[in-house]
């Protein structure tokens, strides 16, 4: 499970400034955590409409901003540990249409990764296509796609944690959402 703070909508003009990844099993065993806060790339700058809105989540840009890391590192580190974790391992975010291409992103331009890889690519990091915890929820509530939120979905789904915008707890979160809705796909199929 992994969860994105940007600066802006596009990568390349503008730079995630951190991001987070839980490994959990569907059984609910956690494997290990992984959190960075990234130095902005070369040439990149902010959005004014992104900034704006940072400002209505207090510490959600400190927490995106402080201490940053060269980009290069971070992505190697983020390399290695994915591949101690068990396989298969699969990308999981929500909505994977946000989280999923940023991620691809930085894996493409600063290791020989990506979120998706080609079938004759020997070496991977994930196992198929990525998961969209967004629409996994709409089809295990019966929810419009559209509405699936942190705001729509019962709090305690999300283990108790948080949604603060800040990368490690809506990335806990999520991963407790992730096991809730496994479950729950799993009491419907033995009905």
């Amino acid at each position: 499970m992994t969860d994105v703070e940007l600066d802006g909508p596009w990568p390349g003009i503008n730079s995630m400034r951190s991001f987070a990844s839980v490994a959990v099993s569907l059984d609910g065993t956690e494997h290990g955590r992984f959190e960075a806060v990234l130095e902005p790339l070369p040439g990149t700058a902010p959005d004014a409409g992104t900034l704006a809105w940072f400002d209505t989540q207090p510490g959600a840009w400190e927490a995106a901003t402080s201490d940053p890391e060269p980009v290069p590192d971070v992505m190697a580190r983020y390399v290695d540990w994915l591949k101690a974790l068990p396989w298969p391992r699969t990308f999981a975010a929500s909505p994977m249409s946000l989280d999923g291409p940023w991620i691809d992103y930085y894996l493409r331009r600063f290791t020989r990764y990506g979120v998706r890889q080609g079938p004759r690519e020997e070496s991977r990091v994930f196992a198929g296509g990525g998961l969209c915890i967004t629409s996994y929820a709409a089809a295990v509530t019966g929810m419009p796609v559209g509405e699936v939120d942190p705001d729509t979905l019962p709090e305690e789904w999300f283990g108790g944690v948080e949604h603060t915008h800040k990368a490690i707890d809506d990335t806990l979160g999520y991963a407790n959402l992730l096991i809730e809705l496994s479950r729950r796909a799993g009491d419907r199929a033995t009905r």
